[in-house]
C-alpha cells in the first residue's frame, strides 16, 4: 500500500466485498439445500503482495492460495514475522514441476493440484523424508479441455489403487477447473466431479470429503453442485472486478 489512506480504502473494500461474497455463498448453499454446511474459501493471492494478504487476514480471511512455489515462498517469508498471522494457511493450487516439490511439502495446508501419479510419488518421497504426511487433492480434467491439466476421469479410476497405497500423502478429495465463461459447461463439470467422487468413495476406503471447484466467475454454480472449497482471487482482491 502506498500510504495510510490507500490502506484504509483498500481495507474498506475488502470488508464490503467479503460481506457480499458470503451473501452469495449462503444464497447458493440454501438454493442447494446445504444451508448449514461450512465452506472453505481460499483467497487466491497470486496477484497481490504480502501487504494485501495481511489486510485480508484482518478482514477475516484465513486460507490463502498460490499457484507458483517461488511466490509461495516469498509470501511465507514476508509474513512469518507478523505475529498476528500465526497459523495462516496457504494452499498450493497451481501445476508445478517435481523439482519444486521441496518448496511446497511441509509449507502448505493442502496441495490441491496433484495431477499425475509421478507428482504424487515425488510428494510422497519428500514427505516421508521429512517424517510428515502431506494432505492432497487429485486434480481431474473433467471437462476434457486440452488446455487443462490433471487426470482424466478414466486415468484416475485406473490409478486409484496406486495412489491410495502411497505413504506420506493423505488424499482429501478432488479438484477441477471449469471452462471459462460457459455456465452450462461449468455446471456439467462440477456435477461430473461430484459424481466421480461418489463413485470413488464407493470403490475405495477413502472419504474424499473435499471437492475443490469454483472460482470468481462460477463459484455459486460450484456450490450448488457440491463444492466444499472455492478458490477466489479477483473477486476477493480486485476492486475492478464486478460481483453480480
Amino acid at each position: 500500500m502506498a500510504d495510510t489512506e490507500d490502506e484504509e480504502a483498500y481495507r474498506t473494500f475488502l470488508a464490503e466485498r467479503s460481506e457480499r461474497i458470503h451473501e452469495k455463498i449462503q444464497e447458493a448453499l440454501e438454493k442447494a439445500g446445504r444451508g448449514d454446511e461450512k465452506i472453505t474459501l481460499a483467497a487466491v493471492s497470486k496477484t497481490v503482495g504480502p501487504e494485501e494478504v495481511a489486510l485480508a487476514w484482518q478482514e477475516g480471511y484465513r486460507v490463502f492460495a498460490e499457484n507458483r512455489p517461488q511466490e509461495l515462498r516469498r509470501k511465507l517469508e514476508a509474513l512469518e514475522g507478523n505475529p498476528s498471522m500465526a497459523g495462516v494457511r496457504f494452499d498450493m493450487i497451481g501445476n508445478f514441476q517435481t523439482n519444486k516439490v521441496n518448496m511446497v511439502v511441509g509449507k502448505v495446508g493442502l496441495i490441491q493440484s496433484v495431477s499425475s501419479v509421478h507428482l504424487a510419488e515425488t510428494i510422497s518421497k519428500h514427505s516421508l523424508a521429512r517424517n510428515l504426511v502431506s494432505k492432497v487433492l487429485l486434480e481431474v480434467n473433467v471437462s476434457g479441455e486440452q488446455s487443462k491439466s490433471g487426470f482424466s476421469p478414466d486415468e484416475l479410476r485406473a490409478s486409484m489403487d496406486t495412489l491410495q497405497g502411497m505413504a506420506g500423502i493423505q488424499i482429501e478429495g478432488l479438484m477441477t477447473m471449469a471452462p471459462a465463461h460457459d455456465p452450462d459447461a461449468a455446471r456439467r463439470t462440477f456435477s461430473g466431479l461430484r459424481e466421480l467422487a461418489e463413485e470413488l468413495r464407493a470403490r475405495t476406503a477413502l472419504r474424499l470429503p473435499e471437492l475443490s471447484c469454483g472460482m470468481s466467475d462460477d463459484f455459486p454454480i460450484a456450490l450448488e453442485e457440491g463444492s466444499t472449497l472455492i478458490r477466489l482471487g479477483r473477486v476477493v482482491f480486485s476492486p475492478d472486478y464486478e460481483l453480480m
